[in-house]
């Protein structure tokens, strides 16, 4: 079967975990197609892109209208610039309703930070794979990383400003996005150093070693093709990243 065959028939059969309006998981989805749950981090980045091109995607609500409005707002002024009546009007929401949603600035920062950082869907694929090799891990995780960035990272950069600010409606975002996703990934890559199947080093370095490239190639990649000519496709950047990454971390001897 070949690669967009196989693409479509994944996508047929993600129709079929989401009837009824469910959100299934990537292990529900995989064993729905029939592939293993790597095979779906490689073709799609991630549940949300995969469950986008399904038409699978949940309703958008009023909350990720503001959320939307807010990635926006912070990411281009920083949030102690960012009023909650500038928010409402960008939204298009009333106050009350802001109010309602996202009591103060802390909570609404909070939320940016679970919704838009690359840290949980990192985390899902180290959850669906907490044993892999790193081989089939580590693509899962350059995949969910980019796919959650694509498109935005430039905003979310300045969200990354914001917390190195260290203001105190920042705090307990900082608090949040640390909970799970990056302490996943650098266990999962300790553990991996350990066993002897990666390179020994400190594993937030080698995490920034294969994040860093990344995050260069999604804020630079619009500006190749008028300066130096078509760039590769974001997917297949991400595949050759991780590759290097992979090479470079293998254990010497």
């Amino acid at each position: 079967m070949g690669r967009q065959t196989s693409r479509a028939a994944i996508v047929t059969a993600a129709r079929r975990a989401c009837a009824g309006g469910r959100q299934p998981t990537m292990e529900e989805l995989a064993a729905e197609a029939g592939v293993s749950v790597r095979t779906l981090y490689h073709l799609f980045g991630g549940r949300p892109a995969l469950l986008r091109e399904a038409g699978c995607a949940p309703a958008r609500t009023a909350r990720d209208g503001i959320l939307d409005a807010a990635l926006e707002l912070v990411g281009r002024q920083g949030l102690a610039e960012l009023t909650m009546d500038d928010l409402a009007a960008a939204a298009g929401v009333s106050r009350a309703t802001l109010y309602r949603l996202f009591p103060g600035k802390p909570a609404l920062f909070r939320e940016l930070m679970r919704v838009y950082s690359p840290w949980e869907p990192v985390a899902d694929a180290i959850a669906a794979m907490p044993d892999g090799p790193p081989d089939e891990v580590v693509p899962a995780v350059a995949r969910a990383i980019a796919e959650t960035m694509e498109g935005r990272a430039g905003l979310l950069l300045g969200i990354v400003f914001e917390l190195l600010r260290g203001g105190p409606d920042t705090a307990e975002g900082m608090r949040q996005g640390m909970t799970r996703g990056l302490p996943d990934l650098a266990g999962y890559l300790a553990g991996q150093m350990r066993a002897g199947r990666l390179r020994r080093m400190d594993p937030v370095l080698a995490i920034q070693l294969l994040a860093g490239p990344i995050v260069a190639h999604l804020l630079t990649g619009p500006l190749a093709p008028p300066a130096i000519g078509a760039g590769a496709p974001s997917g297949d950047a991400v595949d050759q990243i991780t590759d290097a990454w992979l090479r470079a971390m293998a254990p010497a001897g």
